[in-house]
């Protein structure tokens, strides 16, 4: 099995690859800004030695927000219309291109309409060498997935964990303090070696994975201590950010150890 991680242009989430020995599938389309764009990356990666191209089975979207889901309806019309997958609580607001749940509206864009399937949690996607499993992870919203595959010890996030140094925000549509605290823990127990954000590079190693979800678990307990209030210190959310900026500001980066 091969994962590659298209990272994301300006407002885009990570697109991820995952290609098996008998399917391929996509999760997250970034915005529809760099669609084009990024269907030119996807299929420089889908060309196979031979010159033929592999096929999609699938688009898995983690979430109805724009910069995961945006360019999902143009890449299936170019990659032979495969299916898009969404939670059910996500698939009324793509399909008739709510731009205000999904926020669209936030970065000045319309919601392109976007027909979905129902993913569910514990759905599982075989791709012959391995596989990636649904898991439904609210907090940041109600419709938001992670895909795990445990063969890698791997998981895709979204917007749950933006970036290793940004915790998600939890005031926008359908979001809920107490269920990102629920989320993070689930992750935690899966004791990952790798954790590929929302925004920027995978989170590597098993150290580094259970040093950067403690460090969100307990920022976001401690918002549940003070009432859903985040740190006055902080700096107020940019109109497009999912995320909240901490100050100071958190590693990227796992430490090194100097001793």
């Amino acid at each position: 099995m091969r994962i590659v991680r298209l990272p994301g242009i300006h407002h885009d989430s990570n697109v991820v690859l995952v290609i098996g020995t008998i399917g391929s599938i996509i999760i997250d389309a970034g915005t529809s800004w760099y669609q084009a764009l990024q269907l030119e990356r996807i299929q420089g990666i889908l060309e196979g030695d031979d010159g033929n191209e592999l096929g999609i089975d699938r688009i898995l979207l983690t979430s109805r927000r724009f910069p995961c889901s945006g360019g999902a309806d143009f890449l299936s019309s170019h990659l032979g219309n495969c299916p898009i997958h969404i939670h059910r609580e996500g698939q009324s607001a793509l399909e008739t291109g709510d731009f205000f749940t999904t926020w669209a509206n936030r970065f000045d864009s319309d919601m392109p309409f976007t027909k979905t399937d129902i993913v569910e949690d514990g759905d599982v996607f075989a791709l012959g060498d391995g596989q990636v499993c649904a898991m439904a992870l609210p907090g940041h919203c109600s419709d938001s997935m992670a895909y795990y595959i445990p063969e890698k010890e791997l998981l895709i996030t979204g917007q749950l964990i933006p970036r290793a140094d940004r915790p998600t925000r939890w005031d926008m549509p359908t979001g809920c303090l107490p269920d990102i605290v629920s989320s993070l823990r689930a992750i935690k127990k899966l004791k990952l070696e790798t954790i590929i954000p929302l925004q920027g590079p995978a989170i590597k190693g098993k150290s580094h994975v259970n040093e950067v979800l403690q460090r969100h678990i307990e920022f976001f307990e401690e918002c549940v201590e003070r009432e859903g209030r985040a740190p006055k210190s902080w700096s107020r959310p940019a109109q497009t950010a999912l995320w909240l900026t901490p100050h100071p500001p958190w590693p990227l980066e796992e430490k090194e150890d100097i001793s």
